[in-house]
């Protein structure tokens, strides 16, 4: 639990206690996610343009004048083979990031509407003259917005 939730000791129940943990949790998945999706995006890229440099060098500016020798050249190292493995195989880490990614995202955002719409049933009483509070402190720490819906 998150020290600031526990700070507020008896006036917060610890249901909106663990709601609020949760949209913690959920928010640092989200950005989790997105990190590996951007470092391993940047990875293929680089990877690809780096092989089909290689590629062009090796196979296709030597022998550009016959498509066949081309194709015997690059069918006959196996290497070639498995740069282009490794590319597919980087391209598809980086769909499975990104799908992880939006669901995430998802989810984040809905439970964080959610809260939004329940907030009046979450804070009773004096803790919801001091909601800014806390949506400050949500906002500062982790970035999320609980004043509005929309992203």
């Amino acid at each position: 639990m998150e020290p600031f939730l526990v700070a507020f000791g008896e006036d917060m129940d610890q249901t909106t206690k663990q709601v609020l943990q949760n949209l913690i949790n959920r928010k640092l998945k989200y950005n989790r996610y997105k990190n590996m999706h951007f470092t391993f995006l940047t990875i293929a890229i680089l990877f690809c343009f780096l092989s089909f440099y290689f590629i062009y060098k090796t196979a296709i500016e030597p022998y550009n004048y016959s498509v066949l020798d081309m194709v015997s050249v690059f069918t006959g190292k196996s290497y070639f083979l498995l740069l282009i493995f490794i590319g597919f195989t980087l391209l598809g880490s980086v769909k499975i990031f990104f799908e992880k990614k939006e669901k995430s995202e998802k989810e984040y955002n809905d439970l964080r509407c959610e809260v939004i719409d329940k907030c009046g049933d979450l804070l009773p009483g004096n803790l919801w003259n001091e909601r800014h509070k806390i949506f400050e402190y949500m906002k500062k720490k982790y970035n999320i917005n609980l004043y509005h819906q929309s992203k």
